[in-house]
């Protein structure tokens, strides 16, 4: 049995550091391209100067209780989301209401590692009793689950 999900959990802490900010930059790129909302919320930010923790506490912070507000403006996700409406898996309905995308793959929400944190390895039996009406987090679970090898039982809250 693996100690640990992949080599990114023994990184060297620097190494760790200076790869999570050149991701950052990357996403934040990525955001202002794709985004509409992140376009006007980081007009004034230059990623590439994003290069520390100081340059992460300066970025403006978008709040969950505005979102159904920013995401009825320009319905379905308010010019949050980067994809194409066809090119997103699934569009949840959390409470709020929000509107959540979710993105093609095999673990797009990046659960896996936290399930293998928590002992979940292949051949396992996860009873995911998470919701899957309307709401990501069963298929969240779930997609982690399966990309360790796990197999579901889906109960939901029922």
């Amino acid at each position: 049995m693996a100690d640990f999900f992949d080599d990114l959990e023994t990184r060297d802490p620097e190494q760790r550091e200076a790869e999570a900010f050149a991701a950052l930059r990357t996403q934040l790129l990525h955001a202002k391209a794709r985004a509409p909302y992140y376009a006007d919320a980081l007009a004034n930010v230059e990623p590439e100067q994003v290069t520390d923790r100081a340059g992460l506490a300066s970025l403006p912070v978008t709040r969950k209780h505005s979102l159904p507000a920013v995401q009825s403006e320009a319905p379905p996700f308010g010019g949050l989301a980067a994809e194409a409406l066809g090119d997103l898996a699934r569009i949840y309905q959390s409470p709020g209401p929000i509107y959540d995308p979710e993105g093609r793959g095999a673990d797009p929400w990046r659960t896996a590692r936290a399930l293998f944190a928590a002992g979940v390895r292949a051949g396992d039996v996860v009873h995911n009793t998470f919701a899957y009406h309307l709401t990501p987090a069963g298929m969240m679970v779930e997609t982690g689950a399966h990309a360790l090898h796990a197999a579901v039982f889906p109960a939901g809250p029922g």
